[in-house]
């Protein structure tokens, strides 16, 4: 049976001492935004292009010797854990390559870190085919969020603890020359289960019938293509 190839677009790793690998490391260097003494929001718009939400008690940026800036982040609801976000692994410019890289250069101290989303990328030249929509209409509706859609269930409220369906152009998001769209499945905490980084490629299984039962869609999750660290 023929499967579509689908992508770790985005990976967050929460630990208890994320930081300890960063501060005394000559190659990184960690910039405090927020804290009980520090709030500098406009430092995390301009890095990330977002807003420091209300639930993010504690927020720091990573610089890396490459030039790559990653959010480190402590939520309200588990405030002894850092939660570190390499996010746009699978992209289509130099960012995501060094990304990518720099993740490589972590897997090792990362291995025992708990990951709490993954984000899966399908990418389609062009539009989603008609078939899928029509298989997700049969129990989501589409909600338009700014230049993104997000497919929701009946009962499903705001926020979702499982698993967000959405679809975006990647030819806006990183300037292409030609049509992209992004047919993304998010799977978070309680979908994850208290899943070791070092064990990602043991729910691949999981989520490739997660998205087939969602869009009919068969897919092969393919694991992050370190060998992209190359120049």
């Amino acid at each position: 049976m023929r499967c579509k190839r689908a992508f770790i677009d985005s990976l967050n790793l929460s630990g208890e001492h994320f930081e300890a690998m960063f501060i005394y490391h000559e190659d990184y260097s960690v910039e405090v935004v927020k804290s009980k003494s520090v709030f500098e929001p406009s430092r995390w718009r301009d890095a990330f292009g977002r807003k420091l939400t209300q639930n993010i008690i504690d927020a720091r940026i990573v610089h890396t010797y490459l030039g790559v800036k990653l959010p480190l982040k402590t939520f309200a609801a588990t405030p002894n854990r850092q939660t570190l976000e390499f996010a746009g692994l699978h992209g289509y410019n130099e960012h995501s390559r060094l990304l990518v890289q720099t993740l490589n250069e972590l897997k090792s101290q990362s291995a025992f870190t708990l990951v709490t989303r993954v984000d899966i990328a399908i990418d389609y030249k062009g539009m989603i085919p008609k078939k899928i929509i029509k298989k997700l209409s049969q129990t989501r509706k589409p909600k338009q969020v700014r230049h993104t859609t997000y497919w929701k269930t009946i009962k499903e409220g705001k926020t979702n603890r499982m698993m967000d369906i959405k679809i975006y152009s990647k030819k806006e998001k990183e300037k292409l020359d030609y049509p992209l769209m992004r047919l993304e499945f998010v799977f978070k905490s309680e979908y994850l289960k208290k899943l070791y980084f070092k064990d990602l490629e043991t729910v691949f299984k999981k989520m490739e019938k997660s998205i087939k039962r969602a869009t009919g869609l068969n897919v092969k999750i393919e694991d992050i293509d370190f060998s992209r660290t190359r120049a």
